[in-house]
């Protein structure tokens, strides 16, 4: 049975689409349909439910799942094993959206240079999600922003930074009041469906600010590139992921106490790499804190 059938399978469960399967795997959504139609072929049984644009497991497609899925961990950590010799077998590290490009790069640097014939599969879904991944034992360890739920007790959780919101604009705004700002300048939302966007929210609401919404879009990175081309402004968590927009944009101090995100890592204590992962939780520390 070919493990990237399986891949595209689950995949395709996770995501309950085949588009947006076919978008995170990198092939059409033809490509997907033909492998799960293999898949149900060679298992003599329907394994998907298709309702509109949703996908849904069948009996015997959720029947089978919990063992795909390993199946899938067994051959990645086998492949891992013969390459590096490492035991151990590949470690599953899950990030945030945000942190696959502004955390991640020098975790991952900073992991190599310790363990250098580590193998490593990266996943990337909400915090939500990747916290629940650690907690089934799909992931070894996440980068997430801190859930607003207690942590499982199979888990163990490290913080390692705060991001104060602050107040981001073109350089030509600098000058004015940042509540000032936010009543008269286009304002970009972080969207309300993220804890980012909760966060921002919670301050306006607080202040009694009512803003000039023009836009309101889930992506950090997205806003800050909006606002260094005089889209509007933005409240966002202050990430070390803005100094790469370097003067295009600037900092305006919010007045008083602001509300906080906190960035930490995540990992299961009942898996054979915990060891390991909680070194990597101690290199996060160092490098972010």
């Amino acid at each position: 049975m070919d493990t990237n059938y399986l891949e595209t399978f689950i995949k395709t469960l996770d995501c309950a689409s085949i588009s947006d399967a076919a978008r995170y795997l990198g092939i059409t959504p033809g490509a997907v349909s033909a492998r799960i139609r293999a898949l149900e072929e060679e298992l003599g049984q329907p394994l998907i439910r298709r309702s509109g644009h949703t996908v849904r497991p069948t009996e015997h497609g959720l029947l089978i799942s919990d063992k795909a899925r390993q199946m899938i961990q067994d051959s990645r950590d086998m492949t891992a094993m013969i390459k590096s010799g490492n035991v151990l077998g590949e470690l599953r590290l899950g990030s945030f959206f945000s942190g696959l490009t502004t955390h991640l790069p020098r975790l991952l640097e900073k992991t190599y240079e310790q363990h250098p014939e580590l193998s490593v599969f990266v996943s990337y879904a909400p915090s939500v999600e990747l916290c629940q991944q650690v907690h089934t034992g799909v992931l070894d360890i996440a980068l997430v922003i801190e859930p607003q739920f207690a942590i499982y007790k199979n888990c163990s959780w490290l913080k390692i930074q705060d991001e104060p919101l602050t107040l981001i604009v073109p350089p030509g705004c600098a000058t004015k009041h940042a509540h000032d700002l936010l009543r008269t300048e286009p304002f970009i939302r972080y969207a309300r469906s993220s804890y980012s966007g909760q966060l921002v929210d919670r301050y306006l609401k607080d202040n009694r600010i009512v803003p000039n919404q023009r836009l309101e879009i889930d992506s950090l990175l997205t806003i800050a590139s909006l606002v260094a081309r005089g889209v509007g402004v933005a409240l966002v968590p202050d990430s070390f992921s803005l100094e790469s927009l370097g003067k295009s944009i600037r900092k305006v101090p919010l007045p008083g106490r602001t509300q906080i995100r906190k960035i930490g890592m995540i990992w299961s204590n009942q898996n054979p790499r915990v060891t390991i992962s909680k070194s990597i939780a101690m290199y996060a520390r160092e490098l972010f804190n």
